[in-house]
């Protein structure tokens, strides 16, 4: 056990007085250590306090399968440690950002959403709180030579997709450096929440990414019920993951069909296509809902299943389990995406590790890191958990990730229908306690979520930091590009399919 974090398990709840305070260059240096003995960053942020900020550490360990938080106090300029632990260099910036400080020796130094500061004076780069944010209007990163050309691809997207941008320099076909420019659609999520009713922020949080309603969902349930003190219900814990499940493998066999599109072979995109719609039908067998939205509340479920669903979901479930195999395994048995995937986009264990990816694209460089078995929560906790992996780190081990991952949960749903606990689907829950924090884990489908929830004196919610997989990732997907060729983008792109509005909170 560590001797600088105060440490608890995944959705507990700790008093605020208990979490260590450190001067700020203790502090930074402890954050440098604990990761030197196997503690990574799990959210990384600051709360205003009157006249100073308050820095809050959130680390974890999966050998320990503990969470660990720390905090300092900030008056003057944040130093940087991204030099020593470039998993942290986005929430420095995001940090700068949110509250008008400057980072000394950030080895890039820039916004991260372009957003309006909230301590209502001017940011780190001099922009003030009335003025117009205008994105990308900043310096990008550029190669010069004659033979170099840059190209620049979006905000605007030719697809129904959210707006980000994405700026090559190339040397022919070959990618130097790729710079994604994100934060059009800044909706602050984070700061709406705060400051009233906890449970009034239910809808919100499933609005974080559309496609992650239950991994959100449940995230912000597990941080309130740690906040009262509670548990959800040993049924409404195996609803919860059954959901959860259901909404990997939806989204699961949707990114394998566009794979398959992305190549060219359109029997898997064809059959994915419509079997992402057979899963999303089972979610709907639960809530009325395709997207889980209303599923997941504080004391587990608002819907419970009786006899003749769990019949349905069964036969629903052995049905796109035989569809799905007899889809992918066409994509296995082709020589030419076979060849079109391996290579490209890799990513090794050793730079996945220093960026801190999580998720699909962390364990298809070969990392262990999984939330249900590293961190396990709920009906997570009564078996333990096999992260599925590959070590190459290119777009075959993410699709390959995929499917494995895909069978797993097919399986696990199966398993929890037969054995769904007696009793309620919901408890009651206390309501928060004063003066608290909470972190709780979650594996969505793109990798592990992070909600980190403060209250006040009174109770209410006086911070919300919220981490979506896609925060970790995006760097990962720049770093997959240098040396590949420019066509490879959308591949290697999808292969991760991170979120913009996860990322643009």
């Amino acid at each position: 056990m560590s001797s600088l974090l105060k440490t608890f398990v995944n959705g507990a709840a700790v008093p605020l007085g208990e979490i260590p305070d450190y001067p700020l260059n203790d502090f930074l240096q402890g954050m440098i250590d604990e990761s030197g003995r196997g503690w990574r960053v799990l959210s990384y942020f600051s709360v205003r306090e009157q006249e100073t900020l308050l820095l809050f550490a959130i680390m974890g360990s999966e050998t320990k399968q503990l969470i660990g938080a720390m905090q300092s106090r900030l008056t003057g300029a944040l130093p940087s440690i991204s030099r020593y632990l470039p998993q942290v260099h986005l929430f420095e910036r995001e940090i700068a950002e949110n509250y008008g400080v400057t980072v000394e020796d950030h080895p890039w130094f820039k916004p991260v959403r372009y957003i309006r500061p909230r301590s209502g004076s001017a940011d780190a780069w001099g922009r003030a709180a009335d003025e117009p944010i205008l994105p990308c209007v900043t310096d990008f990163y550029r190669v010069n030579g004659e033979e170099i050309h840059e190209v620049a691809v979006g905000p605007v997207h030719a697809g129904i997709i959210e707006p980000g941008h994405f700026r090559f320099q190339c040397h022919g076909e070959i990618v130097f450096h790729l710079e994604i420019a994100l934060g059009y659609q800044h909706r602050g999520i984070e700061e709406l929440v705060t400051g009233g009713n906890p449970a009034a922020a239910m809808h919100r949080m499933e609005t974080i990414a559309g496609d992650t309603t239950i991994g959100h969902g449940q995230a912000y349930c597990m941080a309130l019920e740690g906040l009262g003190g509670t548990a959800a219900s040993s049924r409404g814990n195996s609803l919860r993951a059954i959901a959860l499940e259901l909404e990997r493998l939806a989204n699961h066999t949707g990114d394998l069909g566009a794979l398959a599109g992305d190549v060219g072979y359109l029997p898997t995109m064809s059959y994915c296509g419509r079997i992402r719609g057979d899963f999303l039908n089972m979610t709907a067998v639960i809530c009325g809902s395709r997207f889980g939205r209303g599923i997941v509340r504080p004391g587990g479920t608002a819907f419970d299943l009786q006899p003749k669903q769990i019949a349905e979901l069964q036969r629903r479930l052995d049905a796109a389990a035989s569809d799905l195999k007899n889809a992918v395994e066409l994509l296995w048995q082709s020589s030419s995406v076979i060849a079109r995937c391996d290579g490209p986009g890799s990513v090794t264990p050793e730079d996945a590790t220093e960026l801190g990816l999580v998720g699909v694209a962390a364990r298809a460089s070969g990392l262990q890191r999984d939330v249900r078995s590293g961190f396990p929560f709920g009906a997570y906790q009564k078996t333990p958990w096999q992260p599925q992996t590959d070590s190459h780190g290119d777009v075959y081990a993410r699709a390959m990730v995929r499917w494995l991952e895909a069978q797993q949960s097919i399986d696990f749903i199966a398993a929890e229908l037969d054995r769904l606990p007696a009793g309620n689907c919901l408890t009651p829950v206390a309501q928060p306690r004063p003066e608290m924090l909470a972190v709780a884990l979650i594996e969505g489908w793109r990798g592990e979520i992070c909600h980190t929830v403060i209250t006040d004196s009174t109770g209410n919610l006086t911070a919300c930091k919220i981490v979506d997989p896609s925060f970790h990732n995006w760097t990962g997907l720049a770093l997959a590009l240098r040396g590949e060729q420019i066509s490879d983008f959308p591949l290697c792109n999808k292969s991760f399919n991170l979120s913009y509005c996860g990322f643009d909170l």
